[in-house]
């Protein structure tokens, strides 16, 4: 899950290690080094525009940030930075001292004081595109050595310049993070990537084991066609698929002819990266905005009823490395089929100070939170992916439409009702006899239910009945909540 703010008091409390069963849970945070203030409207993307390594930005200050990860890390939530290392901020930033912590910077110079980078520590002299911008996907090079949309681009190939972003990267490990997401990994060389994880300390020892490196994921848009590969850097650590997202979200909504009885083979068997390399997700901050990759296909919290089925399968089954995504509403308002309003940052009040998190009686988030990871169904299926940790995918079954079932080995089961007709099926589960608590209609309380029960027979069979208008037309049961 993405967690927005640092600081103390009432925006943190989303994060209740209880949905998460006594494992280890990790959140991703938006980047926390001061950006450029690009307009008092305070657009989401700003945080992507770095000026300094300061811990400093909308969320908090650095006292703030160290507060969040101390007590995240004592409650088994770790955190993992989103770290924005390819570039500076874009080149019509101007001049002054418009950041977040109010350091002196000039685009226009490449100038960052508080670094401090000077014009020679930026790529310029090795792009060799016309404008100084990426303008042929197809040219390696180019790729890696000009600006991304005009973000200045950093000369990663040079020591000093490795050298100051593995100063703030440490300077985090140092604070208690455990790991980093890698922004725009596919515009830098892999061996610039790997030269500054190798300067990495090992995790902070007063939360992780002696020796346990920073855990590593790098955003790299594969989606085929072009001569950068997500391959490329699998040596660096896991790399985002955002295949799975974009596939996941065509047969969910049964477009082009897709249907849930193809997601048999899931996984590697639809071209995605092997499993173990992968780090999954239905929607991310940029494609749920059409930002990105994955184009009309990717289901966000705005399609709230596929979206929680797609969000379940994924936290099923086995394949990759699942992120839950946390989310803000926004005013969306289309012209032409694009969201004019796709900019808009977090709540805000008037002064432009963001909104905290409040909490509603049924544990959702209020002042336009959407806050996903907190939704019944999502985080009660977050502790089925707990449970049936390292059991292997078994039972599949299908009506060769879109109704399907698996199970993970004897410890859960999940069906899936996504026709135009009811369902009413005998399925082998592979569980225990017993009854369980469904933990999609409700929570196993004590020891009753919430919402539906499912009796499974001495033999593992179980009967399911589940309507094509169901608020949420797919059940899971496992074993930590037999009653």
């Amino acid at each position: 899950m993405d967690l927005e703010e640092f600081s103390t008091g009432q925006r943190n409390k989303p994060l209740s290690v209880s949905y998460y069963q006594e494992t280890p849970s990790y959140s991703q945070i938006s980047p926390p080094n001061e950006n450029v203030i690009s307009d008092r409207w305070r657009p989401w993307w700003e945080r992507y525009q770095p000026i300094s390594y300061k811990l400093c930005t909308r969320s908090g200050n650095e006292t703030e940030f160290r507060d969040m990860v101390t007590r995240c890390n004592n409650v088994g939530v770790y955190i993992y930075v989103d770290a924005v290392i390819n570039h500076m901020c874009g080149t019509n930033a101007g001049a002054g001292n418009h950041g977040a912590c109010g350091s002196y910077f000039n685009a226009k110079t490449e100038n960052f004081p508080a670094v401090p980078y000077s014009v020679w520590d930026f790529n310029d002299g090795k792009c060799k595109s016309r404008s100084g911008d990426i303008e042929d996907y197809h040219d390696i090079p180019q790729v890696r050595d000009c600006r991304l949309s005009g973000l200045l681009d950093l000369a990663l190939e040079k020591d000093y310049v490795r050298s100051k972003v593995a100063e703030y990267m440490n300077h985090l490990i140092d604070i208690g993070v455990a790991g980093f997401r890698i922004d725009a990994a596919k515009h830098m060389w892999p061996q610039d990537v790997k030269a500054i994880l190798d300067k990495l300390k090992d995790l902070n020892t007063q939360w992780f084991s002696a020796g346990t490196r920073p855990f590593i994921y790098q955003e790299v848009i594969d989606l085929g066609g072009e001569p950068i590969t997500g391959s490329d850097y699998f040596g660096n650590g896991r790399v985002t698929e955002f295949k799975y997202g974009a596939k996941l979200g065509t047969v969910i909504r049964k477009w082009n002819g897709e249907k849930m009885a193809y997601l048999k083979n899931w996984g590697e068997g639809w071209g995605f990266v092997p499993s173990d390399r992968a780090l999954v997700f239905v929607d991310n901050h940029d494609n749920q905005r059409g930002h990105g990759a994955g184009g009309a296909s990717i289901l966000t919290f705005w399609d709230a009823r596929l979206y929680k089925m797609a969000v379940g399968f994924m936290l099923a089954h086995p394949y990759g490395f699942t992120r839950v995504m946390s989310s803000f509403r926004w005013p969306r308002y289309f012209v032409d089929g694009q969201d004019v309003n796709d900019w808009v940052g977090p709540p805000s009040n008037s002064d432009g100070s963001t909104k905290s998190v409040t909490i509603n009686a049924d544990t959702t988030c209020g002042n336009d939170w959407v806050c996903e990871h907190r939704w019944r169904q999502i985080r009660n299926m977050v502790v089925f992916r707990n449970v049936v940790d390292g059991q292997a995918f078994s039972n599949w079954w299908d009506n060769d439409s879109n109704q399907v079932a698996f199970g993970r080995g004897d410890k859960g089961f999940i069906v899936f009702n996504n026709d135009d007709w009811a369902m009413d099926v005998n399925l082998q589960t592979g569980l225990p006899a017993g009854t369980y608590c469904d933990v999609i209609s409700g929570d196993k309380e004590d020891n009753r239910c919430t919402g539906s029960q499912v009796y499974v027979s001495g033999d593992g069979m179980a009967n399911f009945q589940i309507s094509n208008h169901a608020e949420d037309p797919f059940m899971a049961i496992h074993v930590n909540a037999k009653l």
